[in-house]
């Protein structure tokens, strides 16, 4: 039986591009989010193996130390040539400035290294893994992904981390070129097509109340 979250939650997020996806998804179904860094949680090592286990540290930390529910996102970039790498490691690989125009480039010059040039040899996907946690250690955990391709040079100034280079299936434009409703809107005004967007509406079937318009 999956919980209901209801009053205020935590979004255990200190991601200004994250926690502005996070905070307009929830809005629509009513629910009040207080940002991890607004309250000054410490964010915790991220020592998990898995996006699924990411997510689980950062909303069980939020929760044990607000002493209310927390909502955490660990998502990423696997590249098929590269391994899956960056994966779990994918804000790492932008450094402490979070410069993820180096990181778009590391990416890059790893393809070229590796002779991949065609899209079918630049296949790629994002991953998002959503987890509710409460003080009491119950957890809702949901997982959503994207496909597409690499593209360069990075194509938009919008979004944030990998998104200029991701060209997902079946569209001209990469998420970096696509406004927020575009990349995250929810039906039925939207597609509901980035990885994030498409783990938030499993989680919301599951735990929120009905959206309000």
């Amino acid at each position: 039986m999956h919980r209901q979250i209801t009053g205020r939650l935590i979004i255990a997020t200190h991601n200004p591009g994250k926690l502005r996806e996070m905070r307009e998804l929830l809005g629509r179904h009513g629910v009040e989010a207080v940002a991890a860094g607004e309250l000054r949680l410490p964010e915790p090592e991220e020592t998990g193996a898995s996006f699924r286990e990411n997510a689980r540290i950062k909303a069980s930390a939020a929760a044990s130390a607000a002493g209310l529910p927390a909502f955490a996102d660990d998502s990423g970039l696997a590249v098929d040539a590269l391994d899956g790498a960056p994966g779990i490691h994918s804000a790492r690989w932008a450094g402490e400035s979070k410069d993820f125009r180096h990181a778009m480039e590391k990416v890059e010059g790893m393809l070229r290294e590796r002779d991949a040039f065609t899209p079918q040899q630049r296949r790629a996907h994002f991953v998002s893994a959503l987890c509710v946690a409460w003080p009491d250690g119950h957890l809702e955990e949901f997982e959503g992904r994207v496909d597409g391709t690499l593209v360069w040079p990075p194509r938009g100034e919008r979004g944030f981390g990998y998104d200029p280079m991701f060209l997902p299936d079946g569209f001209a434009r990469t998420f970096g070129e696509m406004t927020g409703e575009e990349k995250h809107g929810l039906p039925p005004q939207g597609r509901g097509l980035s990885h994030r967007a498409r783990a938030f509406l499993l989680l919301a079937a599951a735990c929120l109340p009905e959206k309000k318009f």
